[in-house]
């Protein structure tokens, strides 16, 4: 048999009586009859087995035990009548939890720009943050471990009936290089032209993949990230090129760090053009190639409150990208 508790009623009547230091103010102040109070207090002095008040014929006063047990009790009770509010605004979406996990492309654009918004508008919400990349982030979704992923499309044919994805933006691909190999191709792809400024007009003259067709590729290994691979492959494919695979990373990060140590170039969609990375420069293709597409994806089934805030921050968003000509978005 599990042992009696005290309930809220009783703990009120305790702390009306520590306050009145009267029995009968103390009822008259909580709208009852002295008899059934002192019943009360009777009875949560028998289940907590202590003493809470030392009473005379003239006055009531608060035993030692009773005295430190005061404050216990009235943060209780104030942690007890926060419960109402904060349970509505769980339901609004104002209060919680969100865990999202994110590609690492994400980082460098369109991260920042959604947890400001989402901040902003949520502040009471606590964001829990993982970055990986789309198949585990997808994994992670499947299994309910995270809440939401932004991850690079496509998404897996055999969780399209769990999954909703919603596109946000779409980037074309650049190439970044080194300087020394920018260096070689100078400002229109011969040789000559300064790399020490990166924000030279030159470096957005777009290249063609066939002016660095020698140099070894850097890119995500294909089981972590199939679609973002064959776009590349397919870029190299259209040009009339067969790549020669260098090294392959896991994190943009990683995969730019190589690049500037000299191991190759790589595709990266035009956001990593924010991470500055000391020895590498970013030029844009002058092939057509296939835009990059990120969006959000979260189990249709399961939307909390606080996601389906996120989602509405992630629509606006994806509504102001479309909104915006080609030119600007390039």
């Amino acid at each position: 048999m599990l042992p009696a508790i005290p309930d809220l009623r009783q703990l009120r009547y305790f702390v009306t009586v520590a306050e009145e230091k009267h029995f009968g103010r103390a009822a008259a102040r909580l709208s009852m009859t002295q008899p059934p109070l002192s019943q009360a207090i009777r009875s949560l002095e028998e289940t907590l087995g202590v003493e809470l008040f030392a009473r005379t014929k003239r006055s009531v006063e608060l035993t030692p035990v009773g005295a430190d047990l005061l404050p216990e009790v009235q943060r209780l009770l104030a942690g007890a009548e926060g419960l109402r509010p904060l349970a509505q605004s769980l339901a609004r979406g104002e209060a919680g939890v969100l865990s999202l996990a994110f590609v690492s492309t994400a980082d460098y654009g369109l991260l920042p720009l959604l947890l400001r918004d989402f901040g902003a508008r949520h502040p009471r919400v606590r964001l829990e943050l993982t970055e990986a990349t789309s198949d585990v982030q997808v994994d992670e979704l499947v299994a309910g471990r995270i809440d939401a992923g932004l991850v690079i499309a496509p998404l897996p044919s055999r969780h399209a009936t769990q999954l909703s994805w919603l596109p946000i933006a779409r980037e074309p691909l650049v190439i970044a290089m080194s300087t020394e190999t920018a260096a070689g191709l100078g400002r229109n792809g011969g040789s000559g032209g300064s790399v020490e400024d990166p924000r030279a007009e030159w470096l957005d003259t777009p290249i063609s993949l066939r002016d660095v067709a020698d140099a070894p590729l850097v890119i995500f290994p294909r089981r972590l990230a199939p679609g973002f691979y064959d776009i590349i492959m397919d870029c190299y494919g259209v040009a009339g090129l067969a790549p020669r695979v260098g090294q392959e990373a896991i994190q943009m990060q990683t995969i730019v760090s190589l690049v500037s140590a000299g191991m190759g170039v790589a595709l990266v969609p035009q956001s990593l053009r924010n991470l500055r990375r000391t020895g590498v420069v970013y030029r844009p293709l002058s092939e057509s190639v296939p835009a990059i597409e990120t969006g959000l994806v979260w189990r249709t089934a399961e939307v909390s409150p606080v996601l389906a805030g996120f989602i509405e921050i992630v629509r606006a968003h994806a509504a102001t990208v479309e909104a915006q000509p080609a030119a600007s978005r390039n």
